[in-house]
């Protein structure tokens, strides 16, 4: 009876340690510590983005140039991330974001670049206008894919899909455990 209890305290003292709540303005980088195999969900700002998997457990924002209006909003509870940039310039920003590799990736984003490499795990990822970049991995690895635009196109090379038009989408199963959801209103979909 010890030893369970033991363990259930040390599983619960291990998942309070890694909480944390972040909020920085005009300030570049901000980290945390981020588990690897969670879940990030984030909400972005119009502008350009790259979201880059890394071997570290961090969850790290940088963007240029730096400016007093930029807002990084961080929350982690255990194996979940909450990220909400804020303030972006609408030309010249560009913003780093590295997450672990082995994490699912929830993203929303208005308008701008997007790119996505290096991230293992589910990805529902959408834009309503500009393009989005998602390097996809091995293809293998997902058990349902689907892309979509409303007006726009899709360049699917990894799944060997090209479509575009108006309300253009494609949806593939597989043997793998992942999902992918790619959606832009306005503009194109890559996937690598």
């Amino acid at each position: 009876m010890r030893i369970p209890l033991i363990m259930l305290l040390v599983t619960a003292v291990a998942c309070i340690a890694q909480d944390a709540k972040i909020e920085e303005t005009g300030k570049s980088p901000v980290e945390a510590k981020f588990v690897s195999g969670g879940r990030v969900r984030m909400d972005l700002c119009s502008s350009g983005i790259e979201i880059i998997g890394t071997d570290q457990p961090a969850l790290r924002v940088s963007y240029y140039p730096e400016r007093a209006s930029v807002r990084v909003r961080l929350q982690i509870s255990g194996d979940r991330a909450d990220l909400r940039l804020t303030g972006c310039a609408h030309n010249t920003f560009h913003a780093r974001i590295e997450i672990p590799k082995s994490s699912g990736l929830y993203v929303r984003m208005l308008a701008g670049q997007l790119d996505v490499n290096d991230v293992t795990g589910d990805k529902d990822i959408e834009l309503s206008f500009g393009q989005l970049d998602v390097d996809v991995g091995k293809t293998e690895q997902y058990a349902r894919v689907d892309a979509s635009v409303n007006s726009g196109q899709i360049n699917a090379s990894a799944f060997e899909v090209e479509k575009g038009g108006l309300f253009r989408s494609f949806d593939q199963r597989g043997p793998g455990k992942y999902r992918l959801h790619a959606h832009v209103g306005a503009g194109q979909v890559d996937l690598r």
